[in-house]
């Protein structure tokens, strides 16, 4: 049985692959539009939208209770009585994405009033 060896032309597929994966990286970035509103959904219905440049609360009642807070420019899911709390564990948020609180139907939507992305996701 041979033993694989290697070249040093085998550096160049290797760093064609990195230069690839890179370029495909950078191309997926956000495009980095600031966030200026928080819109909160009860069930897919919109019911308050708060801006981040003003410090607020929000309370969200249901069959549990969400209390939203806008606080130096993030928001967050500050006190929360539904199962698990993982609304509260997403943190301070900032930029475009969501935080959701599945058992009480609520999504916290940060985006930008002009930005062409609605939220970006991961």
């Amino acid at each position: 049985m041979k033993k694989l060896r290697f070249c040093k032309w085998d550096i160049l597929p290797v760093c064609a692959v990195a230069a690839l994966a890179l370029a495909v990286f950078l191309l997926f970035l956000p495009a980095g539009t600031p966030a200026t509103q928080v819109e909160i959904y009860k069930n897919g219905q919109l019911v308050k939208v708060l801006p981040l440049d003003q410090d607020a609360s929000f309370a969200v009642t249901g069959e549990y209770t969400n209390v939203i807070t806008v606080q130096n420019g993030k928001v967050a899911v500050t006190q929360s009585d539904c199962p698990g709390g993982d609304c509260k564990g997403c943190g301070w948020r900032s930029s475009a994405g969501s935080i959701v609180c599945l058992p009480n139907g609520v999504e916290i939507r940060v985006v930008s009033q002009n930005a062409d992305v609605d939220f970006i996701v991961g």
